[in-house]
């Protein structure tokens, strides 16, 4: 899935430092000062950037500050039992081992799982990642080198799609909630087929965001009112035992 990077010119421009002069065309933002890595954003023509307080980029480069948060994956056997980031792992912007890496996971940051895919966790980091930009070793008040823009339409500087909300604290056996629409596993299975979970909650997409568990939801609670609508529902969250999906712990279900 290619995933678009929610960045914010406003935001960009608070840090103080060097102001460049307004860049003359859409301009790759690279995790390292190095034309060779993977783009992890782009800042549109007439952007006026501004460097990064305290960092100190190599000549023709310039730093800047990407709030966060930020959507981005890491693999599934990066993760501990208690689903932290293991420290030191690689945060890429796209399920793929090649997708340009956002940033390492270092220790304090937060994160917070939004979904799986196939080996991978979905995550929202809550970390400002520093990204650079070249700018032809140019002075303050020259226009900058311009940097070739990717083939086709540029990509704009948009917001990212919508993903499946979870929220609480990423640390085990806290209830969090998930929004999404309810669904009887049953359907999906081929006829003769048990499936371990009865209910399942996916995205506006009709993707999987994790299995419902739901042995502990009181008997008054009907669940079939509930197939095909939006709810809200909170529990504790777990991976099963090979670490390829969610399961909630069902405490409480809403319909929204």
């Amino acid at each position: 899935m290619k995933t678009k990077l929610c960045l914010s010119i406003s935001s960009l421009l608070l840090a103080a430092g060097l102001n460049a002069a307004p860049l003359m065309e859409t301009t790759a933002i690279h995790a390292q000062p190095d034309a060779t890595a993977g783009a992890i954003g782009f800042l549109k023509a007439g952007t006026d950037p501004t460097a990064a307080a305290k960092i100190t980029a190599p000549d023709g480069w310039m730093a800047i500050e990407l709030p966060g948060p930020h959507e981005a994956y890491v693999r599934n056997n990066d993760f501990s039992k208690s689903l932290d980031v293991h420290p030191g792992s690689a945060i890429h912007l796209s399920p793929k081992a090649d997708a340009p890496v956002l940033a390492t996971m270092q220790e304090g940051d937060k994160t917070e799982i939004t979904g799986l895919r196939s080996g991978w966790t979905q995550i929202k980091l809550y970390k400002t990642v520093i990204g650079y930009i070249r700018i032809g070793g140019v002075t303050p008040g020259t226009a900058p080198a311009a940097v070739p823009a990717p083939s086709g339409p540029p990509p704009a500087v948009t917001a990212a799609p919508v993903a499946p909300v979870i929220s609480g604290s990423p640390a085990a056996g806290l209830p969090r909630e998930l929004l999404g629409v309810l669904v009887e596993t049953r359907r999906l299975l081929l006829v003769g087929r048990r499936p371990a979970y009865a209910y399942q909650l996916n995205d506006a997409d009709g993707k999987r965001i994790a299995f419902l568990e739901v042995s502990r939801v009181l008997p008054t609670l009907k669940m079939e009112l509930y197939v095909d609508r939006f709810v809200a529902v909170t529990g504790v969250i777990t991976q099963t035992d090979d670490w390829k999906n969610l399961v909630m712990d069902v405490q409480t279900l809403e319909a929204k």
